[in-house]
């Protein structure tokens, strides 16, 4: 089993945003699932992937999923 992890830093270039907004959503229970190991922050590309599908919308009306309001 190979699981690939990633930086926060690779993860704010993927999503387009500041590595500050991963930590204040880590903060605050959002954003994709991560992995805490001894003092580093790393995100499972798989979880970040389903974090990115969950985030799909066919329509600017449209709720999002139970699961992702949780976190959002």
């Amino acid at each position: 089993m190979s699981i690939k992890l990633l930086t926060a830093d690779q993860v704010s270039e993927i999503l387009g945003i500041k590595t500050d907004t991963l930590r204040i959503w880590r903060i605050q229970g959002k954003g994709p699932l991560f992995k805490k190991i001894g003092g580093s922050v790393r995100y499972a590309e798989s979880d970040l992937t389903a974090y990115l599908d969950a985030a799909g919308r066919t329509s600017t009306s449209q709720k999002a999923p139970a699961a992702e309001a949780a976190v959002a």
